[in-house]
């Protein structure tokens, strides 16, 4: 790693806002970096390694960072969530239901094994990605939208604790160990933060660090980020559950608004870019448009997808747009290409595959958005239409 190379990485996640500026909203930014990071790496010029020692670290702490970021914005202390949580925990479980048929025929269609793997794919969602969507049509109070929010951070949350068992059968038993450590640990940290949250020293500590510019909260929460972390290399598991797990204390507790545009400055400006681009450089997308099996499977998994949302919702007496909305992954399949292609599970042309297919659920979450909105506002509209005159 060189001064030079990280200036070509940053340069690549630059492509991110730069397509979605020119393309539109519905272009999600990590396509653009995704896409860049094809460009200096494996299938382009070959300028970045992935693997070189330095640039893989910083890859796993923007990994970490991603699924901290993840956590964060599971819409625990949502107002009125709890409405919608029971639905929405039907809906997630008929989807995982139905998710385990849907990746046995993806992977007997496509002669190979991975079965699992494709189930955990199509169970899962993006809180993520839909909580902003929602956040900036001003959704929030909508029960319809409540229940497919509730819906996906329960699928979110499942497929990620879920994942490192997936990935690797043959170490379930360590990784189920660790991950049980990683948790407690989180639930240490909790504790700790809840009790002494309220007393007066921690009040004037915050009041100084918003004064000083410290920014202790965001140091308080990255040192958890990173002793989590290092605790899951040390015990075999993956430090998905460690960024995760302090992304949701730190959404279970709250904080100042300031941890949060603090945490997207740190992440969204530097980590998760690069991780990206340097996922983007490890992909072998010529195999990807070469060999149509490969693509087959991006096509199977969007298909699959669409339709265990839609049973979900249909069994739950949800709008058909509400499964596009859920759809949505992003951490998710980068947790299962970076694990996948670090255990050697998946190929790199099936990794890309696999974000192919997260990229087009990316871009049909808004669409579904949209459409409720639609009907809501025809609904409103049929509401005020003045009642026909009796004869």
């Amino acid at each position: 790693m060189t001064f030079g190379i990280l200036a070509i990485i940053v340069c690549a996640g630059l492509g991110g806002p730069l397509l979605s500026l020119i393309r539109g909203s519905l272009v999600p930014v990590v396509v653009g970096e995704l896409a860049a990071g094809v460009v200096v790496g494996k299938t382009g010029f070959g300028w970045v390694n992935p693997a070189e020692p330095a640039t893989a670290f910083l890859s796993s702490v923007g990994f970490a960072m991603l699924m901290f970021s993840a956590g964060m914005h599971v819409p625990i202390r949502q107002p009125g969530i709890g409405r919608g949580l029971r639905h929405g925990v039907v809906a997630a479980v008929i989807v995982a239901l139905c998710s385990v048929p849907g990746g046995i025929g993806i992977a007997a269609i496509l002669g190979g094994g991975h079965a699992a793997i494709y189930a955990l794919l199509l169970a899962g969602g993006s809180a993520a990605i839909l909580l902003p969507v929602i956040e900036e049509l001003g959704l929030l109070g909508d029960e319809r939208v409540l229940v497919v929010m509730a819906q996906v951070a329960v699928a979110d949350v499942a497929a990620i604790v879920a994942l490192p068992l997936v990935m690797q059968p043959s170490k379930a038993g360590r990784a189920a160990l660790g991950g049980l450590a990683v948790a407690a640990a989180a639930l240490a940290i909790f504790a700790v933060a809840y009790v002494v949250r309220r007393h007066p020293a921690v009040h004037r500590l915050q009041k100084a660090s918003k004064k000083h510019i410290w920014a202790l909260d965001l140091r308080l929460s990255l040192l958890a980020l990173f002793v989590l972390a290092w605790l899951a290399v040390r015990s075999g598991t993956s430090i998905l559950i460690a960024g995760f797990s302090v992304g949701l204390v730190v959404a279970v507790i709250g904080g100042p608004k300031r941890l949060s545009t603090q945490v997207t400055g740190i992440a969204a400006g530097f980590f998760v870019p690069l991780f990206f681009v340097t996922l983007g450089a490890k992909l072998d997308i010529r195999a990807v448009v070469e060999k149509p099996s490969i693509l087959e499977l991006s096509v199977l998994l969007v298909v699959a997808n669409v339709a265990v949302h839609i049973v979900g919702a249909l069994l739950t007496r949800q709008q058909l747009p509400a499964a596009l909305a859920a759809t949505a992954q992003l951490g998710l399949p980068a947790g299962v290409v970076t694990l996948g292609l670090q255990e050697h599970v998946i190929t790199s042309a099936q990794g890309g595959a696999v974000l192919i297919a997260a990229l087009v659920t990316i871009g049909l979450c808004p669409a579904g958005i949209a459409l409720l909105t639609r009907t809501r506002a025809e609904g409103a509209a049929v509401s005020r239409a003045p009642a026909p005159a009796k004869p």
